[in-house]
């Protein structure tokens, strides 16, 4: 199982990264225990905590000619992921 699907990069999550906090999104199934030694190992750094989150999928219509159909996104899991003061996690590096 792969635990860390994809670091998510958007404004507020670019400003907790100046504080050492960063945000992935992770397997639904995933636990906290598993997301630590996940960014341990992808990353080499230490990490100090894990706080995990599920967000529900967005309802959405489409207007066609046949009408309007609706459904539903997927839902994720959020983790943010707090790194031991002075250690650094640099997303860029292999672009």
């Amino acid at each position: 199982m792969n635990v860390l699907k994809r670091p998510l990069i958007t404004e507020k999550y670019a400003a907790m990264n100046e504080v050492g906090k960063y945000a992935f999104e992770v397997d639904k199934k995933a636990n906290k225990v598993e997301i630590k030694k996940a960014v341990e190992k992808m990353y080499g750094v230490t990490v100090a905590n894990v706080a995990t989150m599920r967000s529900l999928g967005k309802v959405k219509t489409k207007y066609t000619k046949s009408g309007a159909v609706s459904g539903r996104t997927s839902l994720i899991k959020k983790a943010i992921i707090t790194v031991k003061e002075g250690e650094v996690i640099d997303f860029y590096s292999g672009i």
